[in-house]
């Protein structure tokens, strides 16, 4: 049932309570927290349901890119995470209400972020967390998570029939099996059946978390890896690299560098747009000002070092008052010669 404003009251922790337990103390705070949740639901999935029409109308009309339904969130005081998770809100009430599964008077049982993950699980759990709201049950986040890792435990293709069955019989819990699904889900086949030949000679919790771990090294490294502009125009046979760093165990190294290269790329990319564009105002204002602007010259002047082909940059106080020197050279792609006849 939807709570009634007129009686909305929480029960919250006196903060300045020494005897109370941490344990007591955060339970309390996340059974107010999902009551809130719960409170105004289905306003939000309204709302939602709003926002989606107006970013739908634009759609059909042909405006393109969204103007119209920017300036609309603009001027109603929303921004475009929070709209976008309205809509989300409003797609999961359509998939689990209209799908027939949930009562409309059901949705209030649920958190915020409950009606989400459900609207995101497998149909399996989507009927048994239904049929539970459906019977007036509060249903939290905790539930779904719990109900979904015990399935895909026990049902993943992805894993070995041995941990699948030690994941049925308790004997490994389905929280730490899940995140092991999920990282095995991100890697090429021939991986996959590495790591699950691994678990089938050991299966017990210390090998599982030790695959899960090396899986989701290997998952960072091929997804850095992919994106790193140093290596597109390079022959490089970077999965059995990446294999030949596992093997003497340096995945983890290998993936922290692929993952600081990504860093450095995107940061001379957005160093030379800023470069460029500092170029820019500094010559208009250089142009703009004269002998009856000596501050704004002197300003000027202090920024030259930042507008040239060689800049020096101090690195502070921390790293001892010392100052990088960096060079930007553009260079223009290399033309293929025409082929010869």
């Amino acid at each position: 049932m939807r709570p009634d404003p007129s009686n909305f009251e929480l029960d919250l922790p006196d903060p300045f309570k020494d005897e109370l337990s941490s344990i007591e103390f955060n339970n309390r705070l996340e059974n107010a927290w999902s009551i809130c949740d719960r409170f105004d639901l289905q306003t939000e999935i309204w709302r939602g349901r709003i926002l989606r029409v107006i970013r739908d109308r634009e759609k059909r009309g042909g405006e393109g890119r969204g103007g119209g339904f920017i300036q609309w969130l603009r001027e109603m005081e929303i921004s475009k995470t929070r709209a976008y998770a309205l809509i989300q809100l409003a797609d999961s009430s359509d998939e689990l209400v209209g799908g027939g599964l949930l009562k409309e008077t059901s949705v209030n049982n649920f958190s915020r972020r409950a009606f989400i993950e459900t609207a995101q699980s497998a149909p399996e759990i989507q009927q048994m967390i239904a049929e539970s709201a459906n019977e007036g049950n509060e249903i939290t986040r905790k539930q779904v998570k719990r109900l979904s890792d015990d399935f895909t435990s026990a049902t993943s293709e992805l894993l070995p029939e041995e941990i699948r069955e030690c994941a049925q019989s308790n004997l490994l819990p389905s929280k730490v099996v899940a995140p092991l699904v999920k990282e095995l889900s991100k890697l090429p086949s021939r991986q996959q059946e590495e790591l699950r030949k691994v678990l089938r000679e050991e299966h017990n919790l210390q090998s599982v978390k030790e695959v899960t771990n090396t899986a989701k090294c290997l998952g960072k490294a091929i997804d850095a890896s992919m994106s790193l502009r140093s290596f597109q125009q390079l022959e490089l046979n970077l999965e059995k690299a990446t294999q030949e760093a596992q093997r003497i165990n340096a995945l983890g190294f290998l993936t922290d560098a692929f993952g600081q290269a990504k860093t450095i790329e995107a940061s001379v990319l957005r160093l030379h747009t800023a470069w460029r564009r500092l170029d820019s105002l500094y010559e208009k204002l250089w142009l703009e000002s004269g002998s009856s602007t000596p501050h704004l010259r002197n300003v000027l002047n202090a920024l030259q070092t930042l507008t040239g082909a060689t800049m020096r940059i101090s690195l502070g106080e921390l790293s001892g008052g010392k100052k990088i020197r960096l060079q930007i050279v553009e260079e223009s792609p290399d033309h293929l010669e025409p082929p010869s006849l």
